[in-house]
């Protein structure tokens, strides 16, 4: 007698999802996301990621509202472009990390439609409803759930990656860039920068800085459109024979400006010999 094959139900991949980014979320502290129950009755609060591209409204309160905790949390009242840039940078880190991480941790890339994730903009935080677009592995368990689409080896994956990051942040450059009066390279620069940042903050989170590392260089092993650079880390070598990963920000996060005194670590006005003294405490 012959067995039926067992049909997985519908919203299986979100689920799925939902417990990857979940994992994920449990580990960044600093990630601030809350991951929401595929087709629960709700409407999260704040605005939609597809409404910052297509409602300058929208856009200019996402600025607003950066330049806002800006102030409070400074006491700084930023300009215009420099709110804009890193209300941009804090957009990109999280939705990269939040495609990369998973990439990272259960090699699978999950495209996030602008529409399936919502801002706070009082709280910053986000509220990402996981949607059905996957890509992984053609040995991975999830493989077998409808509609996933499955590439044959870990450079494909990574291809799938660079691309649903980009896909993501592609409308969102076009709309804010007049706003942080900044080209087109300057601006996928950054997010080079906070795709790479990410998956390194997650290494070292998970005590695997070398191993994170290593996985964003194969990564962004060098420009890839159209992301103008590549991972490029070096090390700088403590008194105490230790050696720390480095590299130099191919984008300007625009922290300076707030804080001229503790410039990024990362970033070009930083030199070597400032970087070790931090390293060396």
């Amino acid at each position: 007698m012959s067995v039926a094959p067992t049909i997985p139900p519908p919203g299986a991949v979100a689920r799925t999802l939902r417990h990857d980014f979940a994992r994920l979320t449990d580990l960044c502290e600093v990630l601030s996301v809350r991951v929401a129950l595929p087709g629960a009755d709700e409407t999260p609060a704040g605005v939609s990621a597809a409404e910052l591209v297509k409602d300058e409204a929208v856009l200019d309160a996402f600025v607003a509202a950066e330049a806002a905790r800006i102030r409070d949390r400074y006491g700084v009242v930023p300009r215009r472009d420099v709110a804009a840039s890193r209300a941009l940078h804090d957009y990109a880190w999280s939705v990269s990390l939040l495609m990369s991480g998973t990439w990272y941790l259960a090699r699978r890339v999950p495209r996030i439609r602008p529409e399936d994730l919502r801002l706070d903009l009082a709280s910053a935080e986000f509220t990402l409803t996981p949607g059905s677009d996957l890509a992984c592995l053609d040995d991975d368990p999830a493989a077998t759930l409808p509609g996933v689409l499955t590439v044959p080896h870990e450079e494909a994956l990574r291809a799938e990656l660079r691309a649903a990051v980009a896909d993501h942040m592609g409308p969102l450059l076009d709309a804010i860039g007049p706003l942080t009066r900044r080209r087109s390279r300057a601006l996928w620069g950054m997010v080079c920068d906070d795709l790479v940042s990410g998956i390194w903050y997650l290494g070292r989170t998970l005590g695997r800085e070398d191993d994170a590392v290593a996985a964003a260089t194969r990564l962004l092993p060098t420009a890839v459109t159209p992301y103008p650079g590549g991972a490029d880390f070096r090390h700088l070598t403590t008194d105490d024979g230790r050696r720390h990963p480095t590299r130099t920000r191919a984008g300007c996060c625009m922290y300076y400006t707030i804080r001229p005194a503790e410039a990024c670590s990362t970033c070009p006005r930083t030199c070597d010999a400032e970087r070790l003294r931090r390293l060396q405490g």
